[in-house]
């Protein structure tokens, strides 16, 4: 049971927030069309999108039919089952390449380059061999950070020149990863706005460098999105899916955020998998996604 109350603390604010009004609706009283409206409107609250609402609302009304369900309290545990099914369990980590090459995505001040020394830390642990490209290069903090970060976990850390090309970067990233025979790079790209096409563009470049690095590289593409940022990280998602193929999402900042339901919009719209998601500041509390402990920890009031 650990990890699920490991789950339910960091998404507290999740579970307090438009969930936890869900249980005051969900009471004792007799499902009526106001039941549902409530409830629409909470589900749209917590930002599950209004799609994701309307399928889950829909499922919730067939089932309260077919089994004649009367009682709005007993809508509960099928609300538990409904936002289950609309979850992927993440596949497992595949490193069967070496180097296996990971590109980390995402928008500035997603929590990129911290989820990075999280996830070095944990591959760290797993006597996992990794080095890292820092082809951040035009914000000399994110260069510097990941430096930090190298040196505290004994990573070697790959940085080019300030303002210089991060596709040489990330080449460079991958051809020491070959020849040092590490296990795994991980390779820090800019921070962009998903809206700025030039560098959407230029993204797209370091993505075709790190092929001709390596031949079927990169082998997964992250993308690391600010779970407080509810329903515009879908639209972040989409234009790095549609630039560099994203493989897998990393929900930063969950336990900051009172918009947990985003993760069901992203699984529905883009049919991504959710591969970790950060609990709070330890590299401990990046913890691999785990979808019935994601809704059991929003529902805990419930």
């Amino acid at each position: 049971m650990n990890i699920f109350s490991r789950w339910r603390e960091g998404l507290s604010r999740t579970s307090k927030a438009a969930f936890g009004q869900i249980a005051s609706v969900l009471g004792a009283s007799e499902i009526t069309n106001d039941t549902w409206d409530q409830l629409e409107a909470l589900l749209i609250q917590a930002d599950l999108g209004i799609e994701t609402t309307t399928s889950v609302l829909d499922a919730l009304k067939r089932i309260a039919r077919a089994e004649g369900l009367i009682r709005s309290g007993d809508l509960s545990s099928a609300l538990k089952q409904e936002l289950r099914s609309r979850l992927i369990t993440p596949p497992p980590l595949s490193f069967g390449e070496k180097p296996t090459i990971i590109l980390v995505v995402g928008v500035n001040g997603s929590g990129k380059t911290t989820t990075i020394a999280k996830l070095t830390s944990r591959f760290v642990s797993e006597k996992k061999t990794v080095l890292l490209g820092a082809a951040d290069t035009f914000r000399a903090a994110a260069v510097d950070q990941l430096q930090v970060w190298g040196d505290r976990l004994r990573v070697d850390v790959i940085a080019g020149e300030p303002e210089g090309d991060p596709g040489a970067v990330a080449f460079n990233a991958v051809q020491a990863g070959v020849a040092r025979n590490v296990d795994i790079v991980m390779i820090d790209t800019a921070g962009r706005l998903h809206t700025r096409l030039n560098l959407m563009e230029e993204l797209k470049k370091v993505n075709r460098v790190v092929g001709k690095a390596l031949t079927g590289a990169p082998h997964a593409v992250w993308l690391v999105l600010d779970a407080t940022t509810g329903q515009n990280a879908l639209q972040q998602a989409r234009s790095f899916k549609d630039a560099v193929h994203v493989t897998g999402v990393i929900l930063s900042k969950l336990d900051s955020s009172a918009r947990g339901g985003m993760a069901f919009a992203i699984q529905r719209e883009l049919g991504l998998p959710i591969l970790f998601a950060g609990l709070g500041e330890k590299p401990e509390d990046l913890t691999p996604f785990d979808p019935d402990a994601f809704v059991d920890g929003i529902l805990t009031n419930n």
